[in-house]
């Protein structure tokens, strides 16, 4: 992708995220359900309603509300939510780097387990070891996040305790952070302990967002093994006396990650989207089980600002996808 190319894509996020921001604001009013009815106390005069909407600008038309909101969005001020009386941005800031340790984990996890797999089922093909992984990855394609998040919490949880089942740290440890990203500071400040402890929190809910994402690299990167081994290439190299294993390694495998990293980083938008249903059951503090709670809340300022929010971490991820694949295309290609 040239510089002509990246210009174009980033001169398409404005008008995206635009779109996406016209769409959920509509969405949010025609539904049935009045936010400001579930924030009332019983016995609330209708001239305490009528002033309650008017402070949150939901007694303007639509198209009036949107404009309000734009204005203010474009300075920074994405308005307070109704549920939480708190700026929008600043309860979007403290949960996202939550999110993010979490989506980093489960992608490392699946990235790993995909590609460990892929490559034992590419070396024994047509033997036990690769009909197993093939069963695997049937199973793992047929049951989603969510469930094997319920399923963690039934093992490891309840029948054989060994992990914590909810919340991202032991309130116990009493832990003070600098920032939102606990596991990178608690690694760059040194402290094990509680690093430790991060990382037995996260390590159910990661895995459940990492099994069908390492499905699907398993899937498509033992298939672009046994592409990649009729090539000529890989021909020439067993030709020379190179073994099986050293040919997948060496000669396979760069060619056969550039397709799986394509086609699994667009499955990884759907990681992110996992987490709004993992971290709720795992009562994991990210922006998923927020945006759960604002849901059943009806807080319309906050629904839209984590709806733009994960907007944009998907062109983020996207935008960056095309730019490793394009990188990597004329490294790892033979010619």
């Amino acid at each position: 992708m040239g510089k002509g190319a990246v210009i174009r894509r980033l001169l398409l996020v404005p008008p995206t995220l635009l779109g996406v921001a016209v769409v959920v604001f509509v969405l949010l009013r025609v539904v049935p359900g009045d936010p400001v009815a579930m924030m009332i106390p019983p016995g609330a005069s209708q001239a305490d309603i009528d002033r309650l909407r008017a402070l949150y600008g939901l007694d303007l038309p639509i198209f009036e509300q949107f404009i309000v909101w734009l204005k203010a969005a474009l300075g920074g001020d994405f308005g307070t939510s109704i549920s939480r009386r708190q700026n929008v941005l600043t309860l979007i800031l403290a949960r996202l780097p939550a999110t993010l340790e979490l989506v980093f984990i489960a992608a490392l996890v699946a990235m790993t387990l995909g590609a460990g797999l892929a490559l034992a089922g590419a070396y024994f093909r047509k033997r036990l070891p690769e009909w197993l992984v093939d069963g695997w990855v049937a199973i793992s394609l047929a049951i989603p996040d969510f469930l094997w998040g319920r399923i963690f919490i039934l093992g490891f949880g309840v029948l054989w305790p060994i992990l914590p089942i909810s919340g991202r740290i032991d309130p116990r440890l009493g832990a003070e952070f600098a920032t939102g990203f606990y596991l990178i500071e608690s690694i760059a400040t040194g402290r094990w302990g509680i690093v430790k402890d991060l990382l037995a929190h996260a390590v159910l809910p990661a895995i459940a967002l990492a099994l069908p994402l390492a499905a699907v690299i398993t899937r498509i990167f033992k298939a672009s093994l046994g592409e990649a081994e009729l090539q000529d290439y890989a021909q020439i190299a067993r030709s020379r006396g190179f073994t099986r294993g050293r040919v997948l390694v060496r000669e396979a495998m760069p060619n056969a990650a550039i397709s799986t990293v394509t086609l699994a980083g667009v499955q990884l938008t759907f990681l992110i989207g996992g987490t709004v249903l993992v971290e709720r059951i795992f009562s994991y503090e990210g922006i998923g089980n927020m945006a759960v709670d604002a849901m059943i809340n009806r807080d319309l300022p906050l629904i839209q600002g984590l709806v733009l929010t994960f907007a944009v971490i998907f062109i983020i991820l996207n935008l960056a996808i095309d730019l490793l694949t394009n990188w990597l295309d004329p490294r790892l290609q033979h010619g």
